[in-house]
């Protein structure tokens, strides 16, 4: 079957950007964006994040070399440059985790799935400041207030819910572009808990996304195609 130019052009560039977007650097921006963008804290990229510190080692070991042998100081300017971006992209990443668990540590203690999400270092900090905020709280609030009121995690002892912990908010709007086709869903589960089916407005109740697309959504609505990476933050 013949293929028009514009199309060949079109296959061409589209193959191009997916050679593109699977660089390591590429793939650590877009987990930046995601993390970033997202209320809740992500799968931590672990391999990713290997491959990248190792990257940065090998820079650091060209930059030096570079520098030693009298490399023109502009390659070994272009160089730095690069490292610099990188390193500021791995650090800015895990700031950004850290900030979440500093925001939400019991919650994230406390579930599952979430502490299932962090490395062996970050379940190592979580618990630290768990238990440093309990012993604060114990020694200078908590032992000084009546005793059904001395829980850290609930108002009081009657609260059937750990209310007093703070948790991410889902409903909140993102901006989402669609990696692939999504069919169009109907009633998203993102309403369920904050709207009733009277004061849904139709463009709440259904939309679909083409590749490509930008879009804004709430979080809890396309939280499981971000996870699955069908959906990139921006």
């Amino acid at each position: 079957m013949a293929v028009r130019d514009g199309e060949e052009s079109t296959t061409v560039m589209d193959d191009y950007e997916t050679l593109i977007s699977t660089t390591d650097v590429e793939l650590l921006k877009k987990a930046w964006r995601n993390e970033k963008g997202a209320p809740e804290i992500l799968q931590f990229e672990d391999a990713l994040v290997k491959r990248i510190q190792e990257q940065i080692q090998l820079m650091e070991e060209n930059v030096e070399e570079f520098t030693q042998i009298g490399i023109d100081p502009l390659t070994v300017s272009l160089y730095h440059m690069d490292l610099d971006r990188t390193q500021f992209l791995l650090r800015s990443y895990l700031r950004i985790r850290l900030l979440k668990i500093e925001n939400y540590m019991f919650h994230i203690i406390k579930t599952d799935y979430l502490w299932a999400r962090l490395s062996e270092p970050e379940k190592a900090y979580a618990k630290r400041c768990t238990d440093a905020m309990d012993i604060h709280l114990q020694s200078s609030v908590l032992t000084k207030l009546p005793e059904n009121y001395q829980s850290i995690l609930k108002q009081s002892l009657i609260s059937e819910e750990d209310d007093m912990v703070p948790k991410p908010h889902l409903n909140m709007f993102v901006v989402g572009k669609g990696k692939t086709y999504l069919p169009a869903r109907i009633e998203p589960k993102g309403f369920q808990d904050t709207h009733t089916d009277d004061d849904r407005k139709p463009d709440d109740r259904e939309f679909e996304v083409e590749r490509g697309d930008l879009f804004f959504a709430r979080y809890k609505v396309i939280m499981d195609e971000v996870i699955k990476g069908d959906i990139d933050l921006i």
